[in-house]
């Protein structure tokens, strides 16, 4: 379809939908904002500020592969924003595939992302065509901040830390029970190895007196991006909310699903999970205020006899994402990627790209302690 707009924002009624579309109208970048419900997404899309100057149309459409195949052919880039990506991506990304469209989505799930490169990758690559997942606040911006952190030299170990204030989703919240369910892996001398399960860890957050409650959340994408880095082999991803209450909850619930869930067939596993998500968040949050949603990621870098720690102090976790999607359509439409197949974000779009992206916009501010 010579007609057919280049990008594909596929789970355009949901909050991060929303923000994905405000961004993609900033960039002048004509969509097709797509989910299962038309009504649904008319009135979330017509709440998007500005949205009457924006190049787009709404289709609804089901979530069977051929359907969305049908749907993303004639497009350049589909921008997938259905969680949790362990039950709703393998026909997103499939459907990508056929219709020949870079894939973008906002998943920091580590299963999810292991999926993507060893059973997608080649695939992809073989068509000229990218995968980047977890372009969103979760990984990304990290992902770039890691990178300048190994620029300091001698740096072959990293531990990164992402933490943010506010209420998550409803997807996220169904997201991060799901990953309840899943291995985590770190990185140790480039070899995966598990994750103690359902274990906290305090964390040192500069800019915070008390210490936070971090998780390693089935293990964050880091250790998958970096598997066969050269420089670093050893790579540890923790996170979370800056509100101890939550992490504390999300916590035991780890544990319950160690003691009371685990035992039970995997179908009825999903089915409890889905059920306690449901019960922590239902509703979707107000829009983010920069004086009250604040994000901070942090990551300490060691050698042998080097160390060094990149600071982002941000704001408002889910404009970032909403942002970085539409950028990160923008350029795959005006240009070529730095990677194909499987790549984390700096590494398809270069991470001094996507820090001054943030810094522009207002939305982080880097500091660096070599």
């Amino acid at each position: 379809m010579a007609d057919k707009r280049p990008v594909v924002l596929y789970g355009a009624s949901g909050f991060s939908g929303r923000l994905v579309a405000e961004y993609l109208r900033e960039y002048n970048v004509p969509f097709v904002a797509a989910g299962r419900n038309k009504a649904k997404i008319q009135e979330v899309i017509s709440r998007v500020p500005g949205i009457e100057t924006a190049n787009y149309e709404i289709v609804e459409t089901g979530g069977s592969v051929a359907e969305l195949a049908k749907l993303f052919s004639g497009a350049k880039v589909v921008c997938n924003t259905v969680g949790p990506f362990i039950y709703y991506g393998p026909a997103v990304i499939e459907a990508c595939l056929q219709a020949g469209c870079h894939y973008l989505d906002i998943a920091g799930e580590q299963a999810w992302h292991r999926t993507l490169s060893e059973q997608w990758s080649q695939k992809f690559a073989d068509k000229g065509l990218v995968i980047v997942a977890a372009m969103a606040f979760m990984s990304a911006p990290s992902d770039a901040a890691a990178r300048v952190c190994l620029e300091l030299g001698g740096i072959d170990s990293l531990e990164i830390l992402t933490m943010f204030d506010g209420m998550p989703t409803f997807g996220s919240t169904q997201t991060i029970f799901a990953v309840i369910q899943t291995d985590g892996f770190y990185l140790d001398q480039n070899r995966f190895k598990p994750w103690p399960r359902a274990v906290g860890y305090e964390a040192v957050v500069p800019g915070y007196i008390r210490t936070q409650l971090a998780l390693s959340w089935g293990g964050f994408p880091h250790p998958v991006w970096y598997k066969d880095h050269p420089q670093a082999a050893n790579v540890k991803s923790f996170g979370g909310l800056l509100t101890r209450q939550i992490m504390e909850g999300v916590l035991a619930t780890e544990k319950h699903f160690e003691e009371a869930i685990k035992p039970l067939p995997k179908a009825e596993q999903e089915k409890k999970l889905a059920e306690m998500a449901n019960a922590v968040q239902g509703a979707t949050p107000p829009r983010e205020n920069a004086r009250e949603q604040r994000t901070i990621d942090v990551i300490v870098g060691r050698g042998s006899l080097e160390s060094a720690r990149v600071t982002l102090f941000g704001t408002c976790c889910y404009k970032q994402t909403g942002l970085m999607q539409a950028w990160a359509a923008h350029n795959l439409i005006h240009g070529k990627p730095r990677q194909l197949g499987y790549s984390s974000p700096a590494a398809a779009f270069g991470h001094r790209e996507i820090l001054r992206t943030l810094e522009h916009h207002g939305f982080s501010k880097m500091k660096i302690e070599a």
